[in-house]
């Protein structure tokens, strides 16, 4: 089982984001904290990862979720996809706890 409070890193911890980046104007429009979403079904597997897609872009979480997330979080919670400038990587934030953000890598 996985444990959100000892596997969670940030990009930085990571040695930095390495996955393909979105360009600012697409970004602006698709991305951020005024545009959420809800996954409606659980992310798929993909490379050992869940893996969304949104906004015409696909997405690798690389961090767990918290086990303090409803089961069915991917249905019932509202979340967005961001940029964190100092860290120079994507994060999955859940509208209900925003101060924990999950890990992204976006892939093409």
């Amino acid at each position: 089982m996985r444990n959100w409070s000892s596997e969670h890193r940030s990009w930085q911890q990571r040695g930095g984001y390495g996955g393909y980046y979105i360009p600012q104007n697409t970004f602006s429009i698709y991305f951020g904290s005024q545009h959420f979403f809800r996954f409606q079904s659980r992310p798929v597997m993909y490379l050992g990862y869940p893996r969304f897609s949104y906004g015409g872009f696909s997405f690798l979480i690389v961090d767990p979720w918290p086990e303090s997330w409803p089961v069915n979080w991917y249905d019932s919670d509202d979340v967005y996809v961001d940029y964190d400038d100092y860290d120079s990587g994507y994060y999955l934030i859940d509208r209900r706890q925003p101060s924990i953000r999950l890990a992204i890598s976006v892939v093409m």
